[in-house]
Formats: C-alpha cells, sequence, structure tokens
C-alpha cells in the first residue's frame, strides 16, 4: 500500500505508518518488524502524530475524523479511546499541546478546531486554549501563523510548517516550490 503519512515515537524506536486505505502499522525502526496493524476506515490516513508523552496517538483520516489511541508497551499496543467527529473535511494537520492534553487541528475546509484528547471531545470556546503551550506547530491555520499567508493565497498554498526546537522560527512548503523561515509566532504579514 503507498503510505501517505509517518511519524517516529517520542523516543524514536517506532515510526507508525498511514497508507491511503485507512490502515496505519506501528514498524520497529530497528528491525523493521510490524508490531502492530490497525485499520480506520477505507480513506487515507493523512496525518499521524503521538503526544508528546508517548501515551496517545492521534490518527487523522480522509474520513473527516481523528482516531484516538492508548499506548502501551514500549509502543507495541494500541486501543482505541474514541474518535473525535466534527470537521466537515479532511484532517490535514494537527498538534499535541505540550502537557498531551489537547490536539488542535485543521481540515480541507480551512477549519482550525481543538479537542480533549482523552475524551474526544470538541472545546468549542477556543478561549480556554488561548495560553495553551503546543508540542510542534504543524497546524497551518492557527492564530500563530496568520504570517505565513500570502495576499491572495487561496487556503490551500501553504502545504507544510513546522517550527524550530528553540521556538524561534517556523518554516513553511508551499505550492510554488518555496521553502520560507519566518521568527515565530508569525502574526503578522510578512
Amino acid at each position: 500500500e503507498a503510505i501517505q503519512s509517518s511519524c517516529f515515537s517520542p523516543d524514536g524506536s517506532v515510526i507508525v505508518v498511514g497508507t491511503i486505505l485507512g490502515h496505519w502499522f506501528a514498524i520497529s525502526a530497528e528491525t523493521r518488524e510490524i508490531l502492530s496493524h490497525h485499520n480506520d476506515g477505507s480513506e487515507p490516513i493523512q496525518v499521524v502524530r503521538f503526544s508528546p508523552d508517548g501515551k496517545m496517538l492521534a490518527v487523522g483520516s480522509r474520513d473527516n475524523i481523528i482516531y484516538i489511541y492508548q499506548v502501551a508497551d514500549s509502543y507495541h499496543k494500541y486501543n482505541r479511546i474514541g474518535r473525535c467527529t466534527g470537521h466537515s473535511s479532511f484532517i490535514s494537520h494537527l498538534d499535541w499541546s505540550a502537557d498531551s492534553t489537547f490536539v488542535q487541528s485543521n481540515s480541507g475546509d480551512y477549519e482550525l478546531l481543538f479537542w480533549n484528547a482523552s475524551v474526544c471531545r470538541q472545546i468549542p470556546q477556543t478561549s480556554q486554549l488561548r495560553d495553551t503551550e503546543w508540542a510542534s506547530s504543524t497546524c497551518t491555520l492557527t492564530s500563530v501563523t496568520l504570517g505565513i499567508w500570502p495576499e491572495n493565497a487561496d487556503g490551500t498554498d501553504v502545504n507544510a510548517s513546522g517550527r524550530s526546537n528553540d521556538k524561534k522560527v517556523i518554516a513553511t512548503g508551499d505550492d510554488f516550490g518555496k521553502v520560507k523561515l519566518y521568527s515565530y509566532p508569525v502574526t503578522q504579514p510578512k
């Protein structure tokens, strides 16, 4: 199966890969042995991401759902906690909060939604998360990435973003073949 997404466990010992047929696999990074295999629908798995503490895994699908798994036994066992439903389009990006409690996600129709991961509930009052520290910054549509969008952008022009470990710089990749660097946070244009 063609691979659509991938991520490493926090300790680097396991790689999770999501496929275009809705399957995802946990693979030993050292031996390449398949440790676990799961199926979440028949749509591509767009994004997979471990929580910073390594105790949960978020699986974002093209079926508009984020599946949350509890992780155990040194990244060998995965038990589904639930499904985060509420997006109107496919999941494109997601980030965990630094304390592994919340998830923020973008979808194909330019939504930014927030979730309490342990109970798979949407958090409609976004002001509650105003001061939340995010472990990564891969979501391209957030309050701290407003300035990465060029004038007259249609919402699909910026495909990827990633923040540096020291939280001073963010890099983006766009439809025009450009990699751009910005001071983080990017709340102003350019």
